[in-house]
């Protein structure tokens, strides 16, 4: 990361830029889908909370959200849910719900079962991510979009599955994460994977929706990326000035990442380095 950044600071350009001229076609989105990803379970919590917790993002420019299931029971999480859709003008397409990896496969089609008729934006990181048994089973049976692949690192990680994990090319997301995986050369290599079997760029969306992660998707044309608004500052999140309008930000022409953007991020940086 701090190559590719130091890299398109040489020629003064932000890294998007400087991506899609190298690895991409020279004509990057100005623009990039984002959603906010919430809804954790934490003490006290009520169902009002969790709806206010969606408000704020919907205030913040966010049309789609995401919370967290599998940590209640299935009756409680549905409650969730529809509390949350209720906030959505009760349109569950514009609501993702996120499991991490918990489910074994029996308590995942009896999820997949119930939450089927809420027409979700995706049913995520439903069990361990190396079973793809268990992912393969459950797109067989659940016919909404299944979202997957944070917690897999490497080319061949994610060639597995594309060959074993059931994932339909026309609804499904790889959410692979070039930040927390093997870096933006590997994830090039996982790109150029999934052109040959099929796939479009534009069904990856990458966990964790920083501004590394957004550079990336504008270059080579992803889908777009997770958003965590207000949460692992000051690292977090876009440069200070960044609008989120209708679930899509734009990007600045600072030169490199652009963390120099972030303020409060800026200033630990310059205190580790003094």
């Amino acid at each position: 990361m701090a190559l590719f950044d130091l890299a398109s600071k040489i020629e003064g350009k932000p890294l998007y830029r400087y991506l899609s001229e190298r690895y991409g076609d020279g004509q990057p989105d100005d623009s990039v889908f984002v959603y906010a990803a919430g809804g954790y379970y934490a003490p006290g919590k009520t169902l009002t909370d969790l709806q206010d917790e969606m408000r704020g993002f919907l205030d913040l420019g966010y049309d789609v959200v995401k919370m967290k299931i599998g940590g209640a029971g299935l009756a409680e999480d549905l409650r969730r849910i529809e509390a949350v859709i209720d906030v959505l003008d009760g349109d569950g397409s514009r609501l993702a719900v996120d499991v991490n990896g918990r489910f074994d496969l029996n308590t995942a089609l009896e999820y997949g079962r119930a939450i089927e008729p809420y027409g979700l934006f995706w049913y995520e990181e439903i069990g361990d991510p190396l079973d793809y048994h268990l992912n393969a089973t459950v797109a067989e049976h659940y016919t909404g979009a299944i979202a997957t692949g944070e917690n897999l690192f490497s080319l061949q990680d994610a060639r597995n599955l594309i060959r074993y994990g059931g994932l339909r090319p026309d609804r499904d997301t790889i959410q692979v994460d070039p930040a927390l995986s093997y870096g933006l050369v590997e994830y090039l290599r996982i790109q150029d994977m999934l052109r040959r079997h099929g796939w479009s760029s534009r069904r990856c969306i990458p966990h964790g929706g920083h501004q590394f992660s957004l550079h990336i998707a504008a270059a080579l044309k992803l889908g777009g990326i997770e958003s965590y608004p207000g949460e692992f500052q000051p690292t977090g999140g876009f440069a200070d000035e960044a609008v989120v309008e209708k679930s899509r930000v734009g990007l600045t022409d600072t030169p490199g990442i652009g963390f120099e953007t972030k303020a409060a991020f800026h200033k630990v940086l310059r205190a580790l380095h003094s």
